[in-house]
């Protein structure tokens, strides 16, 4: 497995990623296929800029254009009030092999060795027993329920935070 800068050409990825009701179950729907070039487009502008890490999950390094989802680290909120967090999605086809809890881990080793992003926060649905199953086994400490704002919804989720530089198992 490697994780890879997202490209202009996983516009599809996205749109199976986003737009598939199945895969925005636990996010509040489906999102619509409109605006998804752009917003690849715009992810690839704020991982130029360094403000974000935004990776597609490749299962296979011989064959970089298979992607099995996406996993994100980026900062929220501003000034004092920033926090970063970290967010993945793993196509159904690939789910149950691993890879998202080996991206996630593999991601916020990076940030270790980075040293800018601090505690990691993960809000994953309080009914997505897999993205929690994640958190609890990489080192996150749950610290409660809360609404949480995603897209233009609000998903009841689970807050799990990890200090990347003692925490991670």
């Amino acid at each position: 497995m490697l994780l890879r800068d997202v490209g202009h050409g996983d516009v599809d990825a996205y749109v199976r990623m986003r737009c598939d009701p199945l895969m925005m179950a636990e996010l509040g729907g489906p999102q619509s296929r409109e605006g998804m070039a752009s917003r690849v487009g715009r992810d690839i502008e704020r991982v130029a800029a360094g403000t974000d890490w935004i990776k597609m999950i490749v299962p296979d390094a011989a064959a970089p254009d298979v992607v099995a989802g996406a996993v994100n680290l980026w900062m929220q909120g501003s000034g004092d009030e920033r926090t970063t967090e970290i967010g993945w999605m793993v196509l159904p086809e690939f789910q149950g092999r691993g890879l998202g809890k080996r991206a996630v881990h593999t991601l916020l080793e990076q940030a270790r060795e980075d040293g800018r992003w601090g505690l990691v926060h993960a809000y994953p649905a309080t009914t997505n027993a897999p993205s929690n199953g994640i958190c609890r086994t990489l080192g996150f400490r749950l610290l409660g329920e809360q609404d949480t704002p995603f897209g233009d919804r609000v998903i009841r989720s689970n807050h799990w935070v990890l200090d990347p530089r003692g925490d991670l198992a």
